[in-house]
């Protein structure tokens, strides 16, 4: 069972609705639900009047964490959209297909890498590990499950994600090659002709 869900950071606090300034610090409970992760961003006034002292005590909390708001930049869209792993992290996510789970795993790793993505908490539900990431500048959050890979499985799920990103895979070791003939020198004059 997948469950990717990408819940991105409020623009105003969930608690009395005022929209969060630039730069301004604000507090985000994540919750159990329903089995749904839910996440509430909170302003530091309704945090320390409501949340400080009972949200670790509400049923399903998992965690919660400050963070620091960036409003969106005013920026037009670029009309040639390219495929980066972020992009494409998103897309595999909305389409839900388990079979993209291993590619949507390695993704976020890489984006982690790339401090593109933060970790915010791992939570292990039924057995299975299940990754909280942040984006730091949309405040987007991905859930995205351990599919608990081999060794001998990351080449094909590297080049499926290669693939998928629009590389053309470095052919297999494992593929015939051409026999090479052994051609006589040429001596520079002969090259010349």
């Amino acid at each position: 069972m997948n469950e990717w869900h990408i819940q991105s950071r409020a623009h105003a606090c969930q608690a009395c609705e005022k929209p969060f300034a630039d730069k301004q610090a604000y507090h985000t409970v994540l919750y159990e639900e329903k089995s749904e992760l839910l996440r509430i961003d909170i302003c530091t006034d309704c945090w320390q009047a409501q949340y400080s002292e009972s949200a670790g005590h509400r049923k399903g909390f998992i965690s919660q964490w400050l963070g620091v708001y960036q409003a969106p930049p005013a920026e037009p869209v670029d009309p040639i959209q390219k495929e980066t792993a972020e992009t494409l992290l998103r897309k595999l996510i909305e389409e839900n297909d388990p079979t993209h789970g291993p590619a949507c795993y390695i993704l976020a790793v890489m984006l982690e890498r790339k401090r593109l993505l933060k970790i915010k908490e791992q939570i292990k539900r039924d057995g299975v590990r299940i990754f909280v990431y942040e984006q730091p500048k949309t405040g987007d959050i991905f859930t995205i499950t351990d599919p608990n890979l081999q060794l001998n499985q990351l080449e094909e799920v590297q080049r499926d994600v290669a693939q998928l990103l629009g590389f053309s895979p470095p052919p297999s070791a494992a593929a015939p090659t051409a026999p090479v003939e052994a051609t006589p020198a040429e001596t520079p004059a002969e090259a010349a002709k």
